[in-house]
This record gives C-alpha cells, structure tokens and sequence, in this order.
C-alpha cells in the first residue's frame, strides 16, 4: 500500500447511463476522459445521527447512517468539443446534427476508404444522406489530402464524390469522419433583398429547404474567395434564421445591416452550416440524461482505485469569460449515489479512448462576436448596448433535487426543476440606454461566438430581461455598468441556443 496519492496521479471520465443507475456493463459503455481544472464537493457525504439517551454517565452512544448526499462537479476550460456531449445533458435535448458519419449518439457510419480516378470516399452504407453541392469537412484520415473542406458533386449509397484531388487510403482509422459544414450556391443565382426591414437570401434554383434549418439557428454567409461571397461585405457574415421556404432564407439577427444586392460575375455564394442544440419546449423532443463520473484515484498495490457518482443529473453549468484569460466551464451534478472501488475490485467495464488534444478559447482573440441589445423588429443589425465588456458569465440551471424514501440510502431519483438561463455581464458604461432598458423592463437579447482554427461555438439568448445596472463610479476608473440576465422563452420556444460550426472559413476569425 502506498503512504500516499498525487493528485497528478487521479483521472475523470464520463458515461451516460442507459436508465438511471444503470450501465450496459460490457464494452458498450464509453467513458470519455475530462481535463478537470479543479473539483467542487466531489463524492458522497454521510449524514449521521448520534444516540442521546438519558444515562448517569452522560455520554453519547455511537451514531447511525442516516442519509447520503452524492454530487459532484469540476472546473474545465473551454474547448471546441469538450462541452458537446455533456450540454446535451444539461439543455435536455439531443443535438439537431447536420449530416455526419459520427455522431454523438450513435455508432455511425465507417469510412472504408478514400479512392482517386474519381476521387471518393466509400462505406458500406449511408453515405446517400449527404447531397450534390453540400461543402463537407473530413477529419481523422492519416493522409493529410483527405482531410479538410470538399465539395460534393456526387453521392451513392456506398460512394461520395467529391472535387478536389484525394489520395488513395484503403483503411483509414476509425477516428475518420465526414460532416455536412455548408453549401455552395449556384452561379448567380442568390441574391440579397430587403422586405418588411428583414433581410432575406432569394433564389430561383437553389432549395434553401435543403440546408436543413429551423427558425433560431445561425449561418455563416460567404467564404475565404471573392467569388464566394457577397460583393457588398455588409452581407457577409453570421446571420440567424428567421424563416426558410425553398426560394427564401429570411434574418432577424445580421452581423451587419444587409443592402439589396444582386449576384453577378459567376458567385457561387457560400453558406456555411452547423449543429444545433437548444432546450425543446415539447415532450417528444425533451431528452432526460443521467451520468456516471468515474474517478481514479491512484494504484493502492493491486490495482486502480475509484469512485463513482451515480445517477447524476445535470444541474448547473456556467460559462465564465475573464478578461485577458481563457474561457472556462463550471459543471456541477445531483447524482441517486456514490461508490468506491478498491484496485482489486478495478475500474468499470467499458471502452475508455484517449482523449483528443484541443487548445482552449481565449478571451482576448478568440471571440469574433459579442452583442447584447434591444430586440428590434426594424433592425436585424442589433444596436449594441455597450462597445466593450470586462467580464461575463453566463449560466444554465436545471433546478434539480434528489429524492429521498425510507429504506433508501442516498436517493432513489432526482427532480428536474424549471430550466433557468442567466448570468451577468460588468459592461464599461457609455450610455444610458442600457441603464433605461432595465427600469423599462426592455427586451434584450444577446449572443456571442468565439472562433478559431478555422472552427466555432456560438450561443444565443434570444429574449432577456436586465436587472441591477446600479453604475460603479470608483477615482481614477472607468465606470462600469453591472448587468444581471435573465432569460426568458422566446418566438422560437426556446431560451437558450448553442450551435457548433465544425468549420468556418477563415474570413470569419
């Protein structure tokens, strides 16, 4: 036995139960790894009552187990795909995944080879769901040719044909992935107008129908080329959807005020996708997930030690951004129990792969977007409430309790609450506008992106109430402005939305 264990020496992943409490307890379980920062109130805590009895000696008799506290949470930075899975758990609801061989959920389809004379990329099956002039990212490939942007011009069940030039890779690694990223118009034939003070994409051959997206969800209008994007730049950029017909694409929310424009000298405008996720306001699409965080604690002579919270329910996280630092997630979880595992027990049966390294967001460079102002029904170009912030947090909180019953230890489930958004934000002050929106009870609304390598994450909070606003006034400093959010159900039911762009062009950094 050792006399001691590092902290250096611990491990985290992370499985979803397939019911609550319960694995499927073969390889079919995945525990994927975390980068825990720090941990808060890690484990299960035991509540105890003594015996008090009146005695001549008055002494205590030794106490019983009355109850078991499990929950548990850890601090993490923020990385382009280290959050996907576990929000999921905390927006109840599955990802709206554009067209991919890998999803989140599920096995997906495997890539069996990429072929030049045509150049392909072959599977037994599936890849049909992918479409003729969709922009689609490849990844995982051991060639460094077969990775990066395509572009479709043919697609078979078994086959998808793409135009740039592959080489040839006859098995390659089961990390290998395609994904739907965008979709390239056709010569000329997107234009830009502007009707009831909505800006809208119009087209005669292109089927915005075919880009699979809902009221709510963001695009990326234009690409890295000329001809890939609009002449004007005031339409080019992040826009989100208001509506979608087959020759309309209509935007209440543009990173710039559009103008009429009409395509011409053969632009094959660009628009690229990404992956939507948002709390459902319907049953059917409600998804309720429960965890399990696995714990190595270090070997103790024989094996692996370890500790694990079961059934646990996402209950809080928190997106802080610091000023002049890197953006970082707090994860906290209300979990039914709590177990220890000796070495010679071992650790759970599972797949545990190695994780994937990622840089973190930073708050100085990385954010391409920041906006928080008025809902105006006139103007998709929100006017800014302020032109710079020092910090800003934003939450999300599931409400949830444990439930407890007698011949019970710990609990036998847990109840979710109201799904809350909010946060704050500590604005330098140059205006009153943002103190009035506050007493006059304004819609307000938010979002923000950060982007980087060619990828993003953007979240939006539709609808907002302000609170607080009482103005900072220090000798010698700038006046800040402090802000509480609080979100509230938008037009498109929903409070909070995030979406992953698995790529962006470079023109978007």
């Amino acid at each position: 036995m050792p006399n001691k264990i590092d902290s250096n020496e611990t491990g985290l992943r992370i499985v979803e139960e397939q019911s609550l409490g319960v694995l499927l307890g073969t390889s079919g379980d995945i525990y994927y790894p975390a980068e825990p920062n720090s941990y808060s109130d890690f484990g299960g805590g035991i509540s105890t009552v003594a015996r008090n009895p009146i005695n001549e000696g008055r002494q205590r008799r030794k106490g019983v187990v009355t109850d078991l506290e499990a929950s548990g949470g850890f601090q993490m930075d923020l990385t382009q795909k280290n959050f996907l899975r576990l929000a999921q758990g905390y927006f109840y609801a599955d990802w709206r995944e554009k067209m991919t061989t890998a999803s989140l959920w599920d096995t997906g389809i495997t890539i069996t080879a990429a072929t030049t004379g045509p150049n392909t990329y072959t599977a037994a099956a599936g890849l049909d769901g992918f479409q003729v002039g969709e922009l689609v990212f490849a990844s995982g490939f051991t060639n460094s040719g077969n990775n990066g942007l395509k572009t479709v011009t043919a697609v078979a069940a078994a086959t998808l044909t793409v135009s740039e030039t592959l080489t040839a890779e006859g098995s390659p690694p089961a990390a290998a992935k395609l994904e739907t990223v965008g979709f390239v118009c056709d010569s000329d034939d997107v234009d830009v107008s502007v009707v009831d003070n909505l800006p809208k994409l119009t087209s005669t051959t292109t089927d915005f129908t075919d880009l699979n997206l809902i009221p709510g969800e963001w695009v990326y209008i234009g690409g890295d080329t000329a001809l890939s994007m609009f002449a004007n730049a005031e339409n080019n950029g992040l826009a989100r959807v208001y509506s979608v017909t087959a020759t309309e694409l209509k935007f209440d929310k543009t990173e710039d005020t559009m103008v009429i424009e009409a395509s011409s000298g053969g632009r094959e405008i660009r628009i690229f996708l990404g992956h939507v996720l948002k709390n459902e306001a319907t049953t059917a699409l409600v998804t309720r997930r429960t965890f399990q965080l696995e714990r190595t604690l270090g070997e103790d002579g024989v094996g692996v030690m370890s500790e694990y919270l079961v059934g646990a329910g996402c209950n809080e996280a928190s997106i802080n951004v610091p000023q002049a630092d890197k953006v970082v997630v707090d994860v906290s979880f209300v979990a039914t129990d709590n177990e220890q595992r000796t070495g010679t027990v071992g650790i759970k049966t599972g797949t545990r792969p190695a994780i994937v390294p990622e840089t973190a967001f930073n708050t100085s460079s990385d954010f391409s977007r920041i906006k928080m102002g008025l809902v105006d029904a006139a103007d998709s170009n929100v006017t800014p409430l302020f032109a710079y912030l020092s910090e800003m947090t934003l939450t999300i909180a599931n409400n949830i309790t444990p439930d407890k019953a007698v011949a019970v230890l710990g609990a036998f489930d847990v109840s979710t609450g109201t799904f809350e958004v909010g946060g704050s934000v500590t604005a330098y002050f140059a205006d009153i506008t943002a103190v009035q929106a506050v007493r006059n009870n304004s819609d307000v609304t938010i979002d923000f992106a950060m982007v980087k390598d060619n990828a993003g994450l953007l979240f939006d909070i539709p609808l907002l109430s302000l609170g607080n606003a009482r103005l900072q006034v220090e000798q010698d400093q700038s006046i800040k402005l402090p802000l509480e959010l609080g979100g509230a159900e938008s037009a498109n039911n929903h409070t909070l939305l995030l979406m992953e762009f698995a790529y962006l062009p470079t023109v978007a950094e």
